[in-house]
């Protein structure tokens, strides 16, 4: 039968059917990516017992008679009661524990009873067995814990820092396994206890870090641009966020990487992000990167420091996205930001090519937005090598090609003579940039092409008609020719290519000769990760995708 079919099959639709098998089976292999990346977002932790070093592995040997047995042990009040909850807790960790006892009559019942108690350490205990229970991925285990969640609320605004942080982490892991109860905890007012209790403990940041992942668990579910994000941003959340993102030197890194993680969820959807704008958030990402760059530059790389630079880029290129420029840059006022970034991209080029290219991306973001009073600073850093001086004068290119007014003040700002200087450079990558970047500038008006002839710069352009390199030539004899000569504009020279779509590698713009035209707006979506061109400026949003998973 199944060779008959397949003959049919293919007698049916002639030359059609390995490819619409391939496209069934591309179309098969995308869901089951889709379907491991969802299992990866939906990242549990495990709050390690103050007597524990690594997570303990339950035997086989704990039946369910054992588990049977301890419930009811626990259910008999005595002195040995809070040793048989420890004991309890413990066998819960096996996943098939879980399971035999929330299928036991009033097993949650008896867990909310101790932990509305007044006996301190039964309820630690029972809020240790309600955690182990939260880190299960069965389904049925979050509607089960669902009768425990007032009480965990609650207790957020207790004073033990251990009890604070098993609540929260339980709250964590319960989030995203079910509607049903995500939408329970938000009528129970979970984002407004996660405020208060951040605000109260912003000096504990074990419990920072604690809020920063339960935050991050509600922000990463598919409904959250629509019904959580709006709710975080009028409740106080983002300045307490913000003002983590310094890590502290004795603490560590993790509770800065949280809230920076919380920052991108909420900077990567589509609710307006003026009041992360109005907090400083373009401010305080951008001073901690070149905080961050400048470390990287130096050669100190902190273990799990991509874990940071990753949110904290992708905050910053959405955030530079989402405004007017006038809005912005006032925001983006440190010219050192420029280099960090490309320090950040040498850094990790070869280590982490993925974080290079964010750095790429979030300066091709940034080109658009600078003002012109940073351009004296740019062209100082023309002179710098290790790619730094390739990148600034990309930037350099994407203002020129933004606007012809910019082209005469770039000049007037002292770029004619840097461009005398880098097209005698060695480097032919530099001088075929700086060609292209001198294009846009004389084709601007005469008054530029003559004050590059004043700068000896025709001397220059003769001198590159007799380098071995075609292309250099090319570029050399039509600026002579068509551009400083005649003054004269060409259309049929291959001009300037702005870097789009967040690809810029190092032979972007020599490699790319399309004419120079402008990308009309465009919305791509591969599976969770999306970019969005916007307009003439080329700028693009970064959106949720999974490449750290905690």
């Amino acid at each position: 039968m199944w060779r008959l079919n397949t003959v049919r099959h293919k007698a049916g639709r002639p030359g059609s059917s390995l490819e619409e098998l391939k496209l069934k089976r591309r179309e098969q292999e995308k869901v089951l990516r889709q379907a491991r990346r969802d299992r990866q977002l939906v990242s549990k932790r495990l709050l390690l017992s103050d007597d524990e070093e690594q997570p303990h592995n339950p035997m086989d040997t704990s039946s369910a008679d054992q588990v049977v047995d301890l419930f009811r042990k626990v259910q008999r009040s005595g002195p040995e009661r809070e040793a048989h909850l420890t004991a309890l807790s413990k066998a819960l960790r096996n996943p098939s524990a879980q399971l035999t006892f929330v299928k036991q009559e009033n097993s949650m019942h008896l867990l909310v009873g101790l932990l509305s108690g007044s006996n301190a350490q039964c309820r630690l205990q029972a809020v240790r067995c309600l955690h182990e229970l939260s880190h299960s991925h069965h389904p049925s285990m979050a509607p089960a814990c669902l009768p425990a969640t007032p009480y965990l609320l609650t207790y957020l605004s207790g004073q033990s820092t251990k009890f604070t942080e098993l609540c929260l982490y339980t709250l964590g892991n319960l989030c995203p396994d079910s509607d049903v109860v995500r939408e329970k905890l938000l009528a129970q007012g979970i984002i407004p206890a996660l405020a208060n209790c951040i605000e109260n403990q912003k000096h504990n940041l074990a419990v920072v870090e604690a809020v920063g992942f339960t935050l991050s668990q509600l922000l990463q579910t598919k409904d959250a641009a629509e019904k959580i994000i709006p709710m975080v941003l009028a409740s106080g959340l983002p300045p307490h966020l913000l003002s983590v993102l310094t890590p502290d030197p004795q603490f560590g890194l993790a509770p800065a990487i949280e809230c920076a993680w919380c920052l991108h969820y909420l900077t990567c959807s589509n609710v307006d992000n003026r009041v992360l704008l109005a907090h400083g958030a373009l401010s305080q990402c951008s001073t901690l990167l070149v905080s961050l760059g400048g470390a990287v530059a130096k050669g100190n790389k902190e273990e799990g420091m991509e874990l940071l630079v990753w949110p904290l880029l992708r905050c910053m290129g959405n955030l530079l996205s989402s405004g007017p420029m006038e809005d912005l840059s006032s925001q983006v006022g440190d010219v050192r930001l420029l280099a960090a970034l490309c320090a950040l991209l040498q850094a990790f080029l070869q280590t982490q090519p993925a974080l290079a290219r964010e750095s790429a991306w979030v300066l091709n973001n940034l080109t658009a937005l600078l003002a012109l009073n940073l351009v004296p600073g740019l062209i100082q850093l023309l002179p710098f090598s290790q790619g730094i001086n390739t990148m600034i004068l990309r930037v350099l290119g994407n203002i020129a090609h933004k606007k012809k007014d910019y082209c005469v003040q770039l000049a007037q700002a002292g770029l004619l003579p840097a461009l005398c200087a880098t097209l005698k450079m060695a480097d032919q990558e530099m001088v075929t940039l700086s060609l292209e970047v001198l294009f846009l500038l004389v084709a601007s008006g005469p008054q530029v092409a003559e004050e590059f002839a004043r700068h000896s710069g025709l001397s220059l352009l003769e001198a590159i008609q007799y380098n071995s390199e075609g292309e250099m030539r090319l570029r050399a004899t039509h600026l002579l020719e068509h551009q400083l000569l005649s003054h004269r504009m060409v259309k049929t020279f291959v001009g300037f290519v702005p870097i789009q779509n967040s690809k810029m590698t190092d032979n972007h713009l020599s490699s790319c000769l399309t004419g120079g035209q402008r990308p009309v707006s465009v919305n791509l979506q591969k599976e969770r990760h999306q970019i969005q061109i916007c307009g003439v400026c080329h700028q693009s949003k970064r959106m949720q995708d999974y490449l750290f998973t905690f």
